[in-house]
């Protein structure tokens, strides 16, 4: 009989997004087919140790839940309690596995599957140490992670390439901390009110807030500030629907069907999105079929500017009276809850969630498999 592959999952991680990750993880693991994969979960703390062997999720999940104090969000204390993750672990947790590295247990797996949402995972670090192990993992490379963890890089490309971005600043937390009169007064005469800010590093809707006069500006930056040196201030489209797009492949990548998220809340917050079950989706978004394609072009444009693979998801804007469309960014690791809306649009696009796993991992290995035909030396 031909061996199932080894999938490791990999998740937790030093990210204000630890918890959403846990999610993540454990909808993709309970989805997988086990018929031809053996999952081996790998653990991050929010420290950043690897926990390599026995049922690391279990042990995050008890974690986040008893690290719950007075004013904290319970994300994670909803999550079910399944059991042991892996039926078989590729290494017990015991003194003789032990001292391995984790570049060197990676290297017993023949293929990642990251769900590291924000950074030290969905920034290019990780994927620059599965690079030198010369492990295949599911997504996005190196430079398109890392382009794609920081708003502000992004929205720079999106903008030489001709993408349609709204007006933005970036203010540095050091500047922001100096002068923090002129900096208010840079937002209103350049972008005015509303506006939203946001740490330029961190997705899942961790640190935004909606700005919609002087007297609130200070709290939004102050709260960005706590998860970035860098924060990005936009301004807010009037009327704004939220439209997304999911895209999958490599060089030559698709789009599903287009979604619209009806907030729960002003706009699509963390909350809105993990905490409550009042936001609304509708796919297809009701939207006129030029604009749907227009959108949906869009979405692969914007994954070929950024030299993305494998997933991602690509998030609008559109005006609700105009019908004006402004990319506002791309997720290289998008949510993988079951309410996510990644797997929901390819799902409505004839894709279900175990097969649209089957072909992420497929196109790791495709693409790992092209990587091998580079030279690497002369």
């Amino acid at each position: 009989m031909k061996r199932k592959l080894r999938v490791g999952v990999l998740f937790g991680g030093r990210s204000g997004e630890h918890e959403v990750s846990l999610a993540s993880a454990r909808s993709v693991m309970d989805a997988i087919d086990r018929r031809k994969y053996e999952v081996v979960p790998i653990g991050i703390t929010k420290e950043g140790r690897w926990l390599l062997g026995g049922d690391p999720w279990r042990t995050l999940r008890a974690q986040a839940v008893y690290a719950l104090g007075p004013g904290d969000e319970p994300a994670v204390e909803a999550l079910p309690d399944p059991g042991a993750t892996s039926e078989s672990p590729l290494l017990p947790a015991t003194p003789e596995t032990a001292p391995l590295r984790p570049a060197e247990w990676l290297g017993r797996l023949d293929v990642i599957f990251p769900l590291l949402h924000g950074p030290y995972g969905e920034d290019g670090t990780v994927q620059g140490l599965l690079e030198l192990a010369d492990i295949p993992y599911v997504g996005c490379g190196v430079a398109s992670s890392a382009v794609g963890m920081d708003k502000a890089l992004m929205k720079a490309i999106f903008r030489a390439e001709g993408l349609p971005v709204v007006n933005y600043l970036v203010v540095k937390r050091r500047d922001w901390e100096r002068s923090p009169e002129a900096i208010i007064d840079l937002i209103e005469r350049e972008l005015g009110y509303p506006c939203f800010a946001k740490p330029a590093n961190l997705g899942s809707s961790v640190g935004i807030s909606k700005i919609h006069d002087r007297s609130e500006v200070a709290a939004a930056l102050n709260l960005a500030a706590r998860y970035d040196r860098k924060i990005l201030v936009e301004w807010a489209v009037p009327q704004a629907r939220e439209i997304e797009c999911s895209v999958l492949g490599n060089d030559e990548p698709i789009a599903s069907v287009v979604g619209e998220i009806i907030p729960s809340r002003e706009f699509y917050s963390y909350e809105a999105k993990y905490l409550d079950d009042a936001s609304e989706l509708l796919i297809p978004a009701p939207l006129p079929p030029e604009v749907s394609e227009q959108v949906r072009d869009l979405a692969v444009r914007a994954f070929l500017a950024l030299d993305c693979a494998g997933l991602a998801r690509v998030d609008f804007l559109v005006e609700r009276d105009t019908h004006a469309i402004y990319l506002n960014e791309l997720n290289t690791i998008p949510g993988f809850t079951p309410i996510s809306m990644y797997p929901k649009l390819w799902e409505a696009t004839g894709l279900s969630y175990p097969e649209l796993i089957d072909r992420l991992i497929q196109l790791a290995l495709d693409r790992y498999e092209e990587k091998q035909r580079t030279a690497t030396s002369i």
